[in-house]
């Protein structure tokens, strides 16, 4: 069975983004909160964000709280911070592999990309 994983890199510190707040929203029939979890001190959450039977096809959405982590790391931000809430849609066609949704994030830009 398939799963989904992320984790996020702080670039601007080189190093793991400890602490952000990531929320997991499926938009099926509209948008429903599946859960919120926070980043460990490896910038993972500790167990996957969907496993087996949980995941399912479909459009999601992770929403990376990055304005409260910088904050919190004291990176120079204006205010409002330029990067708050970042969204990332995603499609799951395929129950039975493993999606990675990786975050490279520093105070004025971020990417992503489909891991493995």
């Amino acid at each position: 069975m398939g799963r989904l994983t992320t984790h996020i890199l702080d670039t601007a510190l080189g190093r793991p983004a400890k602490g952000l707040k990531i929320e997991l929203w499926s938009l099926g029939e509209g948008p429903s909160l599946l859960k919120t979890v926070v980043s460990n001190q490896d910038g993972r959450v500790d167990q996957p964000l969907l496993d087996g039977e949980e995941l399912k096809l479909g459009q999601y959405e992770l929403r990376f709280h990055a304005g409260a982590y910088l904050k919190e790391t004291g990176a120079p931000l204006s205010e409002p911070p330029f990067l708050d809430v970042i969204p990332i849609r995603f499609g799951i066609a395929n129950k039975a592999e493993h999606y990675h949704v990786p975050l490279l994030l520093s105070p004025y830009g971020y990417s992503t990309y489909r891991g493995s």
